[in-house]
């Protein structure tokens, strides 16, 4: 209990020594309570570490073992027996034994089944839902898995909003085969609709791969020829040095990003890109949260969730300076997927943002900047009988597809651009000359 400025002083030892015997013991304490500290860290570092091993082993054997089932077994060819008597013996013919043949074909290079979880609800992210299962399966016959889009329900932190899917797009959605699965989002809801990706991890089924896409993506190749190690979590890396924003005078990219390893007990060093100068953005992990990937969906959210819940509420001295809205998921991101054992992903993921899928974000973005091939599928997609009343009265749609804006206005703007502008700077030419839509 503190004491206060006019309590009455009680006689006592002389105040020098006691003093100095307080401050020994102070001293003392503070140096146990450092100790216990790092020991703590150092004891949180370790099981994190052998948890991912662990985990990445009995994954690897998982697979061995299905791989090892999937496997037809040579015919054995009998050895030669030795004639027994001088005597020729007419041979006895022996009916040839047929193969058996597998009772499906082999799996592609990648691992076609996995579960894909999008968001939809009422406006514009339902629309882009549709269009997004449109393309999967238009784009990717051989993927195998659930297409699972959440739905927030008007309740608990989206309470007071109308979230729920008109009936039209639910049609729509069901027709394209995915399932609609309504969650209650308890933390973040209207106050950062970002989090929703968040809390619909908990659909998932416990144990099997997935990946999530934001539902402005477009499917644009097959998904199931991708070689995915769902037991090393990735995510996108098509992003720019948003976050965060060190100030002038400190603290800089490296202790910032350092204070958030050491908090949840993870090992910063192994983190970072080398091939990066120190205090450059790049050097350390940092993801858009377009789409990322792992081989358990609930380990993955409890573990989202509970990084971003705590960088929330607490961001801390080294955080007292930056904005969490709207960067908290791409804060909690590469803690997560580091922590899982996983990092930035390999070039056998180039097609997602590349080839095999497309995050256009906005519709103007996506006839500022995507390739021909993407603008040709936005259309014959918007086109398409089942997708067209959908989108009538879409001012986008109405005038950058339908009335040819895109590409006779929008597309001019930027195409001599050489290197091309960031995203920011895209988003304020398009503000002034009048073809920016939300």
């Amino acid at each position: 209990m503190s004491a206060h400025k006019n309590d009455k002083k009680q006689p006592g030892p002389d105040p020098d020594k006691r003093a100095g015997k307080a401050d020994a013991e102070a001293g003392a304490a503070g140096d146990k309570t450092a100790d216990d500290r790092a020991a703590a860290r150092a004891a949180r570092q370790v099981a994190n570490r052998e948890e991912r091993e662990a985990r990445r082993a009995a994954k690897q054997a998982e697979r061995a073992q299905k791989r090892a089932a999937r496997e037809v077994p040579a015919p054995v060819e009998a050895a030669p027996t030795a004639s027994i008597a001088p005597v020729p013996i007419a041979p006895v013919p022996i009916a040839p034994v047929p193969l058996v043949q597998a009772a499906a074909a082999p799996e592609p290079a990648g691992i076609a089944h996995f579960n894909i979880l999008i968001l939809g609800q009422n406006g514009r992210l339902g629309l882009e839902a549709v269009l997004f299962a449109a393309s999967l399966r238009r784009n990717a016959p051989g993927w195998r898995g659930r297409l699972i889009v959440a739905e927030p329900q008007p309740e608990a932190a989206w309470a007071g909003v109308n979230t729920l899917l008109p009936q039209p797009v639910r049609a729509a959605l069901a027709g394209y085969g995915a399932e609609i699965l309504p969650f209650t989002a308890t933390h973040f809801g209207r106050d950062y609709p970002y989090g929703n990706k968040i809390e619909a991890l908990a659909l998932l089924p416990p144990g099997e791969p997935f990946a999530f896409f934001d539902s402005d993506t477009l499917v644009t190749g097959d998904l199931a020829a991708l070689e995915i190690d769902f037991t090393r979590p990735a995510a996108s890396m098509r992003r720019e040095g948003t976050w965060p924003e060190p100030p002038l005078y400190g603290p800089g990219y490296h202790d910032i990003w350092k204070s958030l390893y050491d908090r949840f007990g993870l090992d910063f060093a192994s983190s970072l890109d080398l091939s990066q100068p120190d205090e450059h953005w790049e050097r350390y992990l940092y993801f858009n949260a377009g789409w990322f990937l792992g081989g358990d969906p609930k380990e993955f959210g409890r573990r989202f969730l509970e990084y971003a819940l705590a960088i929330r509420n607490e961001p801390g001295d080294a955080l007292a300076c930056q904005s969490l809205d709207p960067w908290l998921d791409q804060v909690a991101l590469p803690l997560v997927i580091h922590g899982l054992g996983g990092g930035r992903p390999g070039p056998e993921l180039d097609g997602l943002d590349g080839v095999v899928t497309c995050h256009y974000r906005n519709l103007s973005l996506l006839y500022a900047r995507e390739s021909e091939a993407v603008m040709a599928l936005i259309e014959d997609l918007a086109a398409d009988p089942q997708i067209a009343p959908l989108l009538r009265g879409d001012e986008a749609v109405e005038r950058l597809i339908r009335g040819g804006e895109g590409r006779r206005v929008l597309r001019p703007l930027f195409s001599a651009e050489d290197p091309f502008p960031r995203e920011q700077a895209i988003r304020h030419r398009l503000r002034r000359e009048g073809l920016w839509f939300r």
